[in-house]
């Protein structure tokens, strides 16, 4: 009775143990095989942390291969902020050492994620005390940072990039789809405490990094003509400057550059006035320079020669109800006088044998009632009405440049037509984009937008306006070694009230150089300058220097051949 009672206890504990065994043996093939990706994901989940790796954003070349705009390592610091024990203690820590707001610090951690940034991109000595506090779920990442070598050199052509080195503004904003890349990602992995390992680190998908741009600009130049504006912008205490230097021939932008200006490597400093890229978002009326037009037109359809007399009243002339004066007095002028010496009158004289129907037709030839076309953002056309929209004053107020208006973009086009034997060329800033090996992509080439002048009338208005800087208004923009021709202007700003201003004036001057084969078209534009104002002394003197040392530059460079 007692041996038959044990065996059914030890068959009962037989079984217990077998089925317990079989459960648990199927348990652990659930949990492995038909659960197992499942687990795998979830402990992943755990262990892994996914951060966005930004790719190296591509360097801005000059035409010369000089670095613009480069990118350099740099640190930026998150946290695991669900492993910090001690939030206020460590927003405390870190606050003071990256110089934050506690409070911001504070808000950064109380958010539950494995990853939380605190601050990006900050400096070496910041990244060093981090390091050596080894602090409780913070870890330092490297991303790359725009650094722009030459800091405030070209800041309007160049732009800026936000913290994720997006393109804002400028050719960072207007190529940024090469320029950018593509981001990857890293795997890092995390112990059961959820610390970092930074050994486990890994890259699953490898950013792929930007192309590069190969500019117009040359560093050259665009050194001498920013110095040479500064000089200017500071002595007239005006409120604003611009100045564009191109190759006639190709459209290719040398220098651009406006006043006031920026520090590109901080421009969250800048002053709201030195934001804008004034020589091509700001349009104004052009004056004087606008006489090109009239002029160009009348030769060009042979209503003159440089012979044809005008009376030009000494000064004074009664049209209708209004008085129309030269700024000096003048008697009977031929038209290349007329030109040279700027005379109001004796161009709008000229101007009615023109006519309204052809007085428009070259101004849309010369390009001032559409964009240029240039490779930068935020570009203006001008405010100018169309034919049917001119008064029956109009022609008495456009050949001088009133009741137009026009950028520093334009003028700069408009005299290099009569540099480029008659032809409209579309500016150009960036020559070429390279992939991360130096091989050539894409090229931007040379664009001709038409053909506006005859070689013969190119010809006379480069003897005209060789005329007006040898002995006209722009004598101050003569050059002891180069030839030079070209065009001052003066001209009243409207005030509010729709009135000319009598104390808001912008003073220009437009130009090439040398006058036998120009290399270089010039626009010079100044936005109320003090107390001097007149175009042929605060603009003209800019045009000089700055020519004068390109070329001489250029000669060097074996780019120009000195006559």
């Amino acid at each position: 009775m007692h041996s038959g009672t044990f065996r059914t206890r030890l068959i009962a504990v037989f079984l217990f143990f077998f089925v317990s065994l079989l459960f648990l043996a199927l348990r652990l093939f659930y949990l492995q095989v038909i659960r197992h990706h499942f687990y795998y994901k979830l402990a992943s989940e755990q262990h892994t942390v996914s951060v966005e790796v930004p790719p190296t954003r591509g360097t801005i070349f000059d035409r010369s291969m000089r670095v613009l705009a480069v990118n350099l390592n740099s640190n930026s610091v998150f946290v695991n902020a669900r492993e910090v024990k001690d939030k206020k203690a460590l927003a405390r820590t870190l606050a003071k050492i990256l110089e934050l707001k506690e409070s911001y610090v504070m808000q950064r951690l109380a958010r539950d994620k494995a990853f939380v940034w605190i601050k990006r991109k900050i400096t070496p000595q910041e990244a060093e005390t981090i390091k050596k506090l080894k602090l409780e779920g913070v870890a330092i990442i490297k991303e790359s940072k725009r650094f722009y070598p030459d800091r405030s050199l070209a800041s309007h052509v160049i732009g800026t990039v936000d913290i994720d080195n997006v393109g804002l503004e400028g050719l960072e904003l207007y190529y940024n789809k090469y320029l950018k890349g593509e981001s990857g990602w890293l795997i890092s992995t995390q112990d059961a405490k959820r610390k970092l390992l930074e050994s486990y680190q890994y890259e699953f998908i490898p950013p792929k990094n930007g192309f590069s741009l190969v500019l117009s600009i040359d560093e050259v130049i665009q050194n001498i003509a920013e110095r040479e504006l500064r000089k200017m912008y500071e002595k007239y205490n005006a409120k604003g400057a611009s100045i564009v230097v191109m190759d006639p021939k190709t459209g290719d932008v040398l220098a651009l550059a406006n006043f006031p200006n920026f520090d590109l490597n901080e421009p969250g400093k800048r002053p709201p006035d030195s934001i804008r890229n004034r020589a091509i978002n700001d349009f104004f009326e052009p004056g004087s320079i606008f006489k090109i037009v009239a002029a160009s037109g009348l030769l060009e359809e042979k209503l003159v020669t440089f012979s044809t007399k005008f009376d030009c009243e000494n000064g004074q002339w009664k049209v209708g109800r209004r008085i129309l004066h030269d700024h000096r007095p003048h008697g009977i002028l031929t038209f290349k006088e007329v030109i040279e010496l700027s005379s109001n009158i004796g161009t709008v004289k000229a101007a009615s044998l023109l006519g309204a129907a052809r007085m428009f037709k070259y101004l849309e030839a010369f390009g001032f009632r559409e964009k240029t076309g240039i490779d930068l953002p935020g570009e203006v056309a001008g405010v100018n009405r169309p034919l049917s929209g001119w008064s029956k004053v109009s022609m008495y107020a456009i050949p001088m440049g009133h009741e137009v208006t026009s950028t520093a973009i334009q003028l700069a086009c408009a005299i290099a037509v009569i540099a480029d034997n008659g032809y409209l060329v579309r500016p150009r800033v960036v020559k070429a984009v390279l992939d991360d090996k130096g091989q050539v992509i894409k090229e931007v080439p040379v664009s001709v937008r038409r053909k506006v002048l005859s070689p013969q009338t190119v010809f006379k208005m480069r003897s005209i306006l060789m005329g007006v800087v040898k002995s006209g208004t722009g004598k101050k923009a003569g050059m002891e070694d180069y030839t030079a021709g070209g065009k001052t202007g003066t001209a009243q700003k409207v005030d509010p009230g729709g009135t000319y201003s009598h104390n808001r004036f912008v003073g220009s001057f437009i130009g090439f150089a040398p006058v036998e084969n120009p290399v270089l078209a010039v626009a010079v534009c100044v936005d109320e300058p003090h107390t001097v104002y007149y175009g042929g002394d605060v603009a003209a003197p800019v045009f000089k220097k700055v020519v004068d040392d390109s070329l001489k530059y250029l000669n060097t460079q074996g780019g120009y051949a000195a006559k």
